[in-house]
């Protein structure tokens, strides 16, 4: 998939198949990830460039089921109303603490140079809800302190975590935005995302995938004798 930079899987016909594509001047990941036995699929964060998500879902095939939302920064959803619309599907997340960074999306797209378009989420996630596309169902894990709404959607069976802005490779998400906690997101890294298993690998909402159990080893900021020289 020539617009999709790269994916996550190795697998001969795994049940979930994904894949980055790159959005707004920020290079935000937005995922694009489906059920390979339905061909049914999901955006997670479109933040915009919607000529060049539509190109990457028409050259996958696939049958856009509904757009996700990790948290309410623009460029991850700056545009989602607009193309939820287009695609006549519902928004699913972020959690409803986030409320107040989607109501400002107008204002925070003329301060970054980003479209923003304020939309309603047709639901709003909690904890230990669980999402599904096609045949797949992913768990709803609320990760506080980049935003207090943020959410990160896993699917265990493939062992995967789309994190957004919560971790990334070698760095974890800002905390000095409004509402931001830096302890609540190293709670959340730690007590929410760990546990999980070394062995998932997750897509982050900037950069390249990684996963937990190198980043336990080498994360500047939570690696486990990072924490435990605090």
């Amino acid at each position: 998939m020539s617009n999709v930079t790269s994916k996550v899987g190795a697998a001969p016909q795994p049940p979930l198949q994904a894949g980055m594509i790159p959005v707004t001047p920020l290079q935000q990941n937005c995922t694009l990830f489906w059920c390979t036995e339905t061909k049914k699929g999901a955006l997670v964060d479109p933040g915009g460039d919607l000529h060049k998500l539509k190109a990457a879902v028409a050259e996958a095939g696939i049958e856009i089921e509904k757009i996700l939302i990790t948290h309410g920064h623009i460029d991850h959803c700056g545009e989602a109303g607009i193309l939820a619309k287009e695609l006549g599907v519902p928004i699913e997340g972020p959690h409803e603490e986030d409320r107040f960074w989607i109501d400002r999306l107008g204002e925070d797209g003329a301060k970054y140079g980003v479209n923003g378009q304020v939309f309603e989420p047709d639901r709003w996630l909690d904890d230990g809800d669980q999402v599904t596309v096609g045949n797949l169902t992913l768990d709803v894990i609320h990760c506080p302190g980049h935003t207090p709404g943020h959410v990160v959607f896993y699917h265990e069976g493939s062992k995967l975590a789309i994190v957004g802005d919560v971790l990334f490779q070698g760095s974890i998400g800002r905390t000095d935005f409004p509402r931001g906690n830096h302890q609540h997101l190293i709670d959340a890294i730690t007590q929410k995302l760990w546990p999980l298993g070394d062995d998932v690998t997750f897509i982050p909402g900037h950069g390249q995938p990684s996963k937990f159990g190198f980043e336990r080893q080498h994360n500047a900021y939570v690696a486990d004798d990072v924490l435990a020289a605090r």
